[in-house]
């Protein structure tokens, strides 16, 4: 449920860093951001991060279902070829609640092995989408929760969520890089001029990767809050009965997995949904999973 996030943020990083890097080296040769006395020229600085801070979100919104089917390795399931029983119910499920949310284009349906108990939509556009379900989630819940956690991950992609969280990237891209230079000019200044380059190359790497970092605060809250909405889009598709069900299975599952003091990844992950944990809350894509229980049987 929190790769989408997870995905688009680390290809939204790979992708900044490459522009920049990229950007980086030609500036070197062409003129900087700086005028022949030093000054910073916010102006065309701010044009600068306003391009490649939506560049770079747009491009990772464009790779997103590739890199979650090549990164998951996801076997894409052919409705029309030869499935299994439990292949066919996820594929049939699929369709079904898409259809139900008004979507033209039925998004491709995969399953990805893994001990985990887990799913996630992903995808462009409404029109290329993807929603995969782990291995995991399959064997451990019954077909009434795996039918709630589909019906979240269709609702997602009726939202239209990764195109709204790729224009807030795009502005939180913005400030990324608009700040990480004007601080890495500013560090530059104190070493001798024929280093200024280099170190104004190496911070320019290390303050966007740290902003980065800070900058997904907003983004995970974001998700968050689109999560509930997901709830609620997936409890009008299944019925508010099957969604609960769902959640309360994977909170069952998660109490287990901490409960017994588990090790695996199965269970890190897991938890990584569960939205609990002081400061490691805010960079958390999900919600406490009790408020999204308590939300949900209150609507």
């Amino acid at each position: 449920m929190g790769k989408r996030v997870l995905f688009f943020l680390l290809t939204n990083v790979m992708v900044m860093l490459t522009i920049v890097i990229v950007w980086s080296i030609i500036s070197r040769y062409t003129g900087g951001m700086t005028d022949a006395q030093g000054a910073i020229q916010y102006g065309p600085l701010m044009i600068f991060s306003l391009l490649v801070g939506f560049t770079g979100a747009f491009i990772s919104l464009a790779m997103s279902r590739w890199v979650a089917k090549k990164m998951m390795n996801v076997q894409v399931l052919d409705p029309e070829g030869p499935l299994s029983q439990q292949e066919r119910f996820v594929v049939e499920k699929v369709h079904q609640f898409s259809r139900a949310a008004g979507l033209t284009h039925m998004p491709e349906v995969g399953i990805y092995q893994s001990t985990e108990v887990n799913a996630f939509a992903t995808g462009p556009s409404k029109k290329r989408s993807l929603v995969a379900v782990s291995s995991g989630l399959l064997t451990t819940m019954d077909k009434d929760a795996v039918e709630g956690v589909i019906a979240h991950e269709v609702a997602h992609v009726a939202n239209g969520d990764m195109v709204t969280m790729t224009l807030l990237q795009g502005v939180v891209n913005t400030f990324v890089v608009f700040f990480s230079r004007i601080a890495a000019i500013v560090v530059s200044r104190f070493v001798r001029s024929e280093l200024q380059w280099i170190v104004q190359f190496l911070a320019i790497i290390v303050f966007q990767i740290l902003f980065s970092i800070l900058g997904s605060i907003v983004v995970m809250a974001y998700s968050r809050y689109r999560e509930f909405h997901a709830d609620r889009g997936g409890a009008d598709l299944a019925g508010r009965d099957k969604m609960a069900h769902a959640l309360r299975s994977l909170k069952n599952y998660v109490d287990r997995a901490t409960d017994k003091r588990y090790s695996d990844d199965s269970a890190v992950q897991t938890l990584k949904i569960n939205g609990k944990g002081g400061m490691a809350k805010l960079f958390s894509s999900h919600p406490d999973l009790d408020e999204r229980i308590k939300r949900l049987e209150e609507r």
